[in-house]
């Protein structure tokens, strides 16, 4: 038995997000294997089921957070954990870092909406954690082998991939691992969730579900067009948005927008239909079960590219036909596996004749044939296999010799996200660049924050 200790910025609870999905069912399997685990959230955790311990700490707290990193053996973190706890950054224990999602190519197209300054720092942020996570981890996992190739550059300029690192271990999979986001081997529950409870959604609904948030990178304007176009000839066509408020990420322009567009094309509550909440994580598969086909669109950047669009396991998980924006990774498994329909990025024709397609019954049976021979390789025991084999035998990195800082070419800097120099680095920022107002506003939203949780 192993103590593992998890360690992610997203809030545990009944409306979650994908960092804590994978959190989540990482922690239940791992409990399963029989080790012992904890999960430390420095949001909200507020999961009363939780088969493991389930602890919040508030980011910087390190006084806070250090017996929980001297309890563990192996640690496991994601996000900003490891540049928001110093104890973690020169920890002894085995540290594995899930960087499933390349955040610093996420904060690209995430801050485009903010002011120029606050967008570079953002980034900048996010890319210094990144290179602290990758130089002082003795296991990276990432979602892909688009991401794999990826890391490896990035490792290798890092100074990671050296001769001790390559000596017994050469293809690196010791350093650079993958473990995908997966899905529940748990088939879901029906339940009356859209069908006759969704206004203008009924039995007779042909109902295209969007299974996740609507963010900046996504292009849900071309696909609120094409089903537009298309309810011009048919009227039976039901785009559902399952959830537009995350629950740990401000909204983005782009939700705004969505309405904006369905409401000027007139297909707002008919055509298209919003759910302006989030759903329960665990009432996720009664919606879906009752959708005829998931789709998800995005634009093409350097984000595209290396994406891990997790939504489209929950298509798996239930087994419906897709159709999906070319692209990312998961754009080459649906036209390899024949899985759905795979279409130009912003082609709002080829989206209506996509739609048409897997909404016919002939063709809708044949996806659904495919996908349910491809989806139990994506269950979550399954996709986690690498760090199941890590935890039950842990070892350090080839290149640790007891000293964090002189992994690879050294730590260098690093940008600390948390604490009151923190705060008041960024209060400075937001003051030269943004003015009073601004700093007023988010001083507001923070003291909102911490008299919620």
């Amino acid at each position: 038995m192993t103590r593992v200790l998890i360690v992610t910025g997203d809030p545990i609870g009944e409306r979650m997000a994908g960092p804590a999905i994978r959190v989540w069912n990482t922690a239940i399997t791992l409990q399963g294997d029989g080790h012992e685990v904890r999960v430390v959230t420095t949001t909200r955790a507020d999961r009363d089921d939780a088969p493991f311990e389930l602890v919040a700490v508030p980011p910087g707290d390190d006084a806070a957070f250090r017996p929980h990193e001297r309890w563990a053996e192996v640690v496991l973190f994601q996000g900003y954990g490891l540049s928001q706890f110093p104890s973690l950054r020169t920890s002894d224990r085995y540290l594995v870092a899930d960087v499933y999602d390349p955040m610093h190519l996420e904060m690209l197209e995430q801050g485009r909406e903010l002011p120029a300054a606050t967008w570079a720092l953002r980034v900048a942020a996010a890319r210094d954690a990144l290179n602290d996570q990758l130089r002082r981890a003795d296991l990276v996992l990432c979602a892909s082998e688009r991401q794999r190739l990826f890391y490896l550059g990035h490792l290798a300029a890092l100074g990671r991939i050296t001769p001790a690192t390559y000596r017994d271990d050469p293809d690196l999979r010791g350093l650079l691992d993958l473990m995908p986001f997966g899905l529940d081997p748990v088939p879901p529950v029906p339940g009356r969730a859209i069908r006759g409870v969704v206004p203008g959604i009924d039995e007779n609904s042909k109902v295209l579900v969007w299974g996740g948030g609507v963010y900046s990178w996504f292009d849900p304007l071309s696909l609120i067009r094409a089903v537009a176009q298309l309810s011009q000839e048919r009227d039976d066509v039901r785009l559902f948005f399952l959830g537009t408020r995350h629950p740990g990420v401000d909204e983005m322009g782009i939700v705004r927008e969505s309405y904006d567009l369905a409401r000027e094309l007139g297909v707002e509550g008919t055509a298209v239909v919003f759910n302006d909440t989030w759903v329960p994580y665990a009432e996720r598969g009664a919606y879906l079960l009752e959708a005829d086909a998931g789709v998800s669109t995005h634009h093409i950047h350097v984000e595209t590219t290396f994406a891990f669009r997790t939504r489209i396991l929950d298509y798996l998980w239930v087994g419906l036909p897709m159709v999906v924006t070319d692209g990312d990774g998961f754009a080459d498994l649906v036209r390899d596996e024949r899985l759905g329909v795979v279409v130009p990025a912003n082609d709002v024709d080829a989206l209506a004749a996509a739609i048409a397609e897997v909404l016919d019954p002939e063709r809708a049976a044949e996806y659904r044939t495919n996908v349910a021979r491809v989806r139990d390789g994506f269950a979550w025991p399954v996709v986690f296999e690498p760090l199941r084999r890590f935890v039950t035998a842990p070892h350090h990195a080839a290149d640790y010799a007891g000293d964090r800082d002189a992994m690879g070419a050294g730590s260098g800097p690093t940008r600390r996200m948390s604490g009151p120099a923190h705060d008041l680095r960024m209060a400075w920022h937001h003051l030269r660049n943004s003015g009073v107002r601004d700093v007023a506003r988010r001083v507001r939203r923070r003291l909102g924050r911490s008299a919620r949780d």
